[in-house]
């Protein structure tokens, strides 16, 4: 007998029962619908070789450079946004109207390809893998220095199944939207969200506020607000709020506001809700 070739012969087979062990535990540990960044997997045990041989061997599938997901899977956008705040620990979320249609907050969904709009509150980029790959999505991803320092409170998670997101709340969704807003058309939408918005907490508007630094953004929230005649708007304390000087442009044309010194939409330009 060729020992020499049996001991070899044992030791392979010896490694690939190991690969199978691992890929056991991690199929685990592993939320079914999402991605894994090499980074994560190595964390867990895995080399970029092996993973190499897992995709080779079909127990994974590659979508792009450093990133997986398990073999046969179809995630859609919340998967790689899982990775991305979970694995990548980015600081971005969910947010603006996407995060108000997630929540039912939305008037209408728009048809045609669906939208999803991802906030980032310092300087970072999506990685290539996220950008390059059809999500069966439009992605935007912005970064917006809105507050100074948000209550956590802001944030709510979503549940996808085995894993969530994070996405604002419709109290913090609602500012996104009307700071991102630059034409008409999308000020007068932003109008008609917050029109809705009957439910919203005082206790969480009353400190975004307070933290937001856009004089714009407050005042034609708490105009529309007022306008509405929500419940919540009375709950408010406005002396704690900074609205700032002087005049504000946010609306082309249209009629000032002299209590909020800013220009709003007209009665008639603006749907009745």
């Amino acid at each position: 007998m060729n020992w020499g070739r049996f001991h070899m012969g044992a030791h392979s087979s010896s490694m690939t029962s190991q690969k199978h062990t691992k890929i056991n535990q991690l199929l685990r540990r592993w939320p079914e619908g999402s991605v894994g960044t090499l980074g994560w997997l190595k964390r867990q045990g895995v080399s970029a070789k092996l993973a190499d041989w897992y995709v080779r061997s079909g127990w994974l599938d590659r979508i792009g450079s450093g990133a997986f997901v398990r073999g046969g899977d179809k995630p859609d956008w919340t998967g790689g946004v899982y990775a991305l705040q979970q694995q990548l620990g980015m600081a971005l979320h969910v947010g603006a109207r996407t995060a108000l249609e997630l929540q039912g907050r939305a008037h209408f969904v728009p048809l045609g390809r669906k939208h999803i709009m991802l906030i980032s509150d310092r300087p970072e980029r999506l990685p290539a893998w996220f950008r390059r790959h059809d999500w069966s999505v439009t992605v935007t991803h912005r970064r917006v220095t809105l507050f100074v320092s948000p209550p956590d409170e802001s944030l709510v998670p979503m549940s996808c199944g085995r894993y969530e997101v994070l996405l604002s709340t419709p109290e913090r969704a609602i500012m996104e939207v009307i700071h991102l807003a630059r034409k008409n058309f999308e000020i007068e939408h932003a109008h008609e969200l917050v029109s809705g918005l009957a439910m919203l907490r005082p206790g969480v508007v009353q400190p975004l506020l307070e933290s937001c630094t856009s004089a714009k953004v407050k005042r034609f929230f708490l105009w529309s607000a007022e306008q509405r005649q929500h419940a919540w708007f009375t709950r408010l304390d406005l002396s704690a709020i900074n609205l700032g000087k002087g005049r504000r442009q946010l609306y082309k044309g249209g009629q000032f506001s002299s209590k909020y010194g800013i220009t709003v939409p007209r009665s008639a330009e603006l749907p009745d809700v």
